[in-house]
């Protein structure tokens, strides 16, 4: 899993609240396993229209947020399914970072065991960046997960919470199984002294 530190990108607006895992990837990609490939599917009802051309009107076909890299959302954003293949897409979109008031424990979850880091903010916070946000070629945001900080084109600063484990886990770039293989030696000296101790077991 790649690391997460600091990064600074195109932040777009989605100011709609209740984006469930379905809006984000419908169920039409869902007969996958990898990982790859599914930013393509990434809010497809709403990027293309019914004869697959671009709907111009959606936030990330617009030439200012083509490459945007985060999301400011509304309230619950990730509700619905619990499927990973929600964070897989926004991932290989190449969205690292999602900023809303409140996300789905699920979906939050499912954010950092693959490498995105999902920011729970205050509505006033929220609010001011999604006036950032709202400036096109100009929606710049810097997020620095050491220092637990956003900060905006105009040189202001929301600080933001995290689990001092989740953000590890990040900044070392470890899943789950990632950190149980850290401790691989350890649990290795562990079973040859129960085995030296109990040759029976």
């Amino acid at each position: 899993m790649e690391k997460f530190t600091t990064m600074t990108g195109v932040a777009a607006p989605l100011p709609l609240i209740n984006i469930d895992t379905d809006m984000i990837i419908p169920k039409d990609y869902l007969k996958t396993i990898k990982r790859t490939g599914l930013g393509k599917g990434l809010f497809a009802e709403m990027r293309f229209n019914e004869d697959g051309s671009e709907n111009p009107d959606f936030v990330l076909n617009k030439p200012a947020y083509r490459h945007a890299s985060i999301i400011v959302a509304g309230d619950n954003f990730g509700c619905g399914s619990s499927r990973e293949h929600a964070p897989w897409a926004l991932l290989d979109y190449g969205i690292r970072c999602v900023i809303s008031t409140s996300f789905a424990d699920i979906f939050y979850n499912n954010c950092f065991n693959n490498g995105i880091l999902p920011i729970r903010v205050s509505k006033e916070d929220l609010d001011k960046l999604f006036d950032d946000a709202n400036r096109g070629e100009n929606a710049r945001l810097t997020v620095d997960l050491e220092a637990q900080e956003i900060r905006g084109p105009d040189g202001g600063a929301v600080h933001f919470d995290i689990d001092p484990a989740r953000k590890e886990k990040l900044l070392s770039g470890l899943d789950d199984i990632g950190l149980t293989l850290v401790k691989a030696p350890r649990i290795e000296a562990y079973e040859k002294t129960t085995e030296a101790a109990r040759p029976w077991a």
